[in-house]
């Protein structure tokens, strides 16, 4: 497949794109340049203006017309084949964390406490490249491909359901996507059929009572901070018990808020935490019991109880057609070493989820671990990745994508042999 890139209108380009391409440049060196730029100007959700410039600027110097804006800040782009067919998507997510970089390279985040330590940067890389090869490709197209650019998917409400709404999905039979994986070295992708990730909900409770009491004497009114134990407590003793142990949930209280003063029972004490579920039905049976908990509380100890959740994504459920033609692919491209079957579902969330809510596909772990640099966990203030496999990814999700459209199905998958190539079609490092 494509391993080269020549602009249409070099004039268009965004700077660091059109510096690079006044020399001939291999598709792997543009998408590096297009991570470490994103990587060093990160955006959080819902303020991604800049990238979302820099994509449209990127594309359309490539010759792809880009629509938009959608959600805000998304974008996409439509890739017709020469053949009728059908039509599938692939998305990226563009938005960064509203954290501190403190990692020592040259591209490390130059926005104070915003950066890129999760992977978004190399994800809108790779869905470039999607775009370019499969534009490069048009010839092998059976229908359409939309490879569309997601803001806000660290955020709630997430930026994938505004997408959604926007009319992102109208018309599309199915929907991939991919996320770097720092547990999981250079040249391998992780598939799961089935939950993949799990829902994520955030939640919060407040205790009152009518002014405040002494710690000398807690009979005499409400005790806050005793009712928000009480309530973490029962709450912790959930999982496993009113759901089935061997479907993995976890609630985590995270925080916890009282009185300043050692002797002085607040008017007012909160907690608040995540509740995360790979089954839909053990999230609403959870949420159920939380919420008679509280009121049985608020009812026992004359405080007023309130309980409020803020509904995150729900859980990733990959679609075993779309898993079994990304396997195929990976096969055919790389050979079976590289791939990876994942044994037990993420307790992470991913607003991929709302997408598989209205159409099947597939969410691909993509490994990025090369040494201890680039093998710190997600979210870490020093989160890193081995750049090889962005080219090699492109390249494996337009196989993909173009597999899907094909007649044939994904029982067959496509041959690279009769497309745009001067590679061998396999990574450039494996480990």
């Amino acid at each position: 497949m494509l391993s080269s890139v020549s602009p249409v209108d070099r004039s268009h380009l965004p700077d660091p794109v059109a510096n690079m391409a006044d020399e001939a440049q291999s598709l792997a060196q543009v998408l590096v340049g297009v991570r470490r730029y994103l990587h060093r100007h990160p955006e959080v959700g819902m303020e991604e203006h800049n990238t979302s410039r820099f994509i449209r600027e990127t594309l359309e110097g490539y010759g792809l017309d880009v629509y938009g804006p959608i959600a805000g800040t998304g974008l996409y782009v439509d890739i017709e084949g020469s053949a009728p067919g059908g039509a599938v998507g692939y998305r990226a997510d563009i938005d960064a964390l509203p954290t501190q970089d403190q990692k020592q390279v040259p591209y490390r985040s130059q926005t104070p406490n915003v950066a890129h330590l999760c992977g978004h940067d190399a994800h809108t890389a790779i869905a470039i490249g999607v775009a370019l090869v499969l534009h490069n490709n048009r010839d092998q197209l059976q229908g359409r491909a939309r490879v569309f650019f997601q803001p806000n998917e660290e955020g709630l409400p997430s930026g994938a359901p505004l997408m959604i709404r926007g009319g992102v999905l109208e018309g599309l039979d199915a929907v991939y996507a991919v996320h770097v994986d720092p547990t999981l070295e250079v040249g391998r992708y992780g598939l799961i059929t089935g939950p993949a990730t799990a829902s994520s909900d955030r939640f919060e409770v407040r205790i009152r009572q009518e002014g405040t009491g002494h710690s000398a004497r807690p009979h005499e009114g409400a005790d806050t901070v005793w009712i928000a134990s009480q309530l973490m407590n029962q709450f912790y003793q959930l999982s496993g018990r009113i759901t089935d142990a061997r479907t993995p949930s976890v609630l985590t209280v995270t925080m916890l808020d009282g009185s300043e003063a050692h002797n002085v029972i607040p008017e007012q004490a909160a907690l608040g935490g995540t509740l995360r579920t790979v089954s839909p039905d053990d999230r609403e049976t959870i949420r159920t019991h939380m919420r008679e908990i509280a009121n049985r509380m608020e009812s026992l100890h004359k405080a007023h109880v309130e309980l409020d959740f803020e509904d995150g994504s729900p859980p990733v459920i990959n679609d075993e057609a779309a898993i079994a033609n990304v396997e195929a692919t990976i096969r055919d491209t790389f050979g079976e070493e590289a791939i990876h079957k994942i044994s037990e579902s993420s307790m992470g969330g991913e607003d991929f989820a709302h997408y598989l809510k209205h159409v099947s596909g597939g969410f691909v772990r993509v490994g990025t671990a090369s040494g201890p640099e680039t093998s710190y966990p997600l979210h870490h203030h020093r989160f890193d990745l081995d750049e090889t496999p962005l080219a090699p990814t492109s390249r494996l999700m337009a196989r993909v994508l173009l597999n899907h459209l094909d007649r044939a199905g994904p029982e067959t998958p496509s041959t690279s042999s009769n497309l745009t190539s001067t590679d061998n079609g396999t990574p450039e490092a494996t480990h």
